[in-house]
């Protein structure tokens, strides 16, 4: 693979700003190289998650990036970056379509995503999307887990639709957080009656088997040791007989290990314990970063489950993060209720999905977010054979090559 770049200008409002142009990044050994001015960029745009670090999504490239390219956009005033925008190209299939796919570092395991963006983000934003439009080499833009706020979600519709590209945005996950703004005794107060009665129960019945205590490894003189147990911990309950466990998939089990490896060396690694006497009975991988913890993965052995262990070991967490000055909890991920008996306060993520302005594109999102919710309020059961059959029939692509043709 080779390293190229491409150059577009854009006009100013005053001769005395420097002229944009992006810059694209294909080449393996030069998205490690930009891993300086990357995180300085990172540090400038002011995000308060890991999720856009270099060492996260390099660690993601090299667990999961089988099968797509780089194209890294980085753009530029002048000499100087003042933006990324972190996208790799890939096939897919969309109801039986081959789809030429666009998208964010994205899979089941990145909670959050953008674009970096420092400043200039009116001109910046009009860069990336007439570089993207101008290659034409591309039928979907995705954009996953975007959250609330972004200034992506208005920008690059906007953008889009002056080009006659049709979008539409999709509502994902909303993930549970909580800011530690009080003391750990006027929040806990403040949860309901029932939560802090059966967290106060479980918690002396589980006392009558030994000593309840919180170990928290953050560095890395005993971190293999740890993520093996807890690892074993997150596989030994339903997520193992279900194979959707960390160590059930190898590309899985290498990203969350070697991430703790670089989270370490950087200090954000927080593996969480709850132990009676010497056993470990549940177990929170987290990233501590920027004075607040992210919670990514957790287990508990299913022999202490009336227990409660995974709630108890929460309970732990918090009142520890509460009273080391911690400004946030993030819990990620969906909405499940046992975490809602903790906080409800949610943060919604979309997803964003520019179309193409071929024959292709505009089919797919008619039937993304035309057809596909109309057949879903009809009830209608059959409808992904009913799409596959029309998208596949041999009618189809040859009116569509007609449409491309005439244009």
């Amino acid at each position: 693979m080779t390293c190229f770049a491409t150059e577009e200008s854009v006009a100013e409002g005053s001769s005395v700003q420097a002229e944009i142009r992006v810059e694209t990044i294909s080449d393996y050994q030069a998205f490690l190289d930009l891993e300086p001015v990357w995180d300085e960029l990172l540090q400038a745009a002011g995000q308060d998650h890991p999720f856009l670090e270099h060492a996260w999504v390099r660690t993601w490239w090299e667990c999961f990036g089988a099968g797509n390219t780089l194209h890294i956009l980085v753009v530029k005033a002048g000499d100087q970056p003042i933006a990324i925008a972190p996208l790799i190209f890939g096939l897919i299939r969309m109801y039986g379509v081959k789809v030429r796919r666009l998208g964010f570092f994205y899979n089941a395991h990145v909670p959050r995503a953008d674009f970096i963006v420092t400043r200039r983000p009116e001109e910046t934003y009009r860069a990336i999307w007439s570089h993207l439009f101008r290659e034409c080499s591309w039928d979907l833009l995705q954009l996953c887990q975007l959250p609330e706020g972004s200034a992506t979600l208005d920008a690059i519709p906007t953008l889009a639709a002056a080009e006659g590209c049709p979008s539409g945005v999709w509502l994902s996950v909303a993930s549970p957080y909580l800011r530690l703004c009080t003391s750990w005794d006027q929040y806990f107060d403040s949860l309901p009656t029932k939560h802090r009665g059966n967290l106060r129960n479980r918690l002396k019945r589980l006392k009558g088997r030994g000593p309840v205590e919180l170990e928290a490894i953050t560095s890395d003189e005993k971190l293999d040791a740890a993520l093996e147990a807890g690892l074993e911990l997150e596989a030994a309950g339903w997520k193992g007989k279900s194979r959707t466990a960390i160590s059930c998939d190898p590309d899985t089990a290498r990203f969350y290990s070697t991430l703790a490896r670089r989270a370490t060396e950087r200090g954000w690694i927080l593996l969480n314990f709850l132990c009676v006497g010497s056993k470990r009975i549940a177990f929170d991988y987290c990233l501590s970063y920027k004075n607040k913890i992210h919670r990514l993965k957790s287990g508990y052995d299913p022999s202490y489950a009336r227990y409660s262990p995974s709630n108890l070991l929460c309970c732990l967490v918090l009142r520890n993060a509460f009273d080391q000055g911690i400004k946030e909890h993030d819990f990620l991920g969906a909405s499940e209720n046992w975490k809602l008996k903790w906080t409800r306060q949610t943060k919604p993520h979309y997803w964003l999905f520019i179309f193409s302005s071929t024959f292709k594109g505009r089919l797919l999102h008619l039937i993304k977010f035309q057809l596909v919710p109309l057949f879903k309020r009809a009830g209608l059961h059959r409808l992904r054979n009913l799409i596959l059959h029309f998208t596949t029939h041999p009618s189809v692509a040859v009116f569509g090559a007609k449409i491309q043709r005439s244009r």
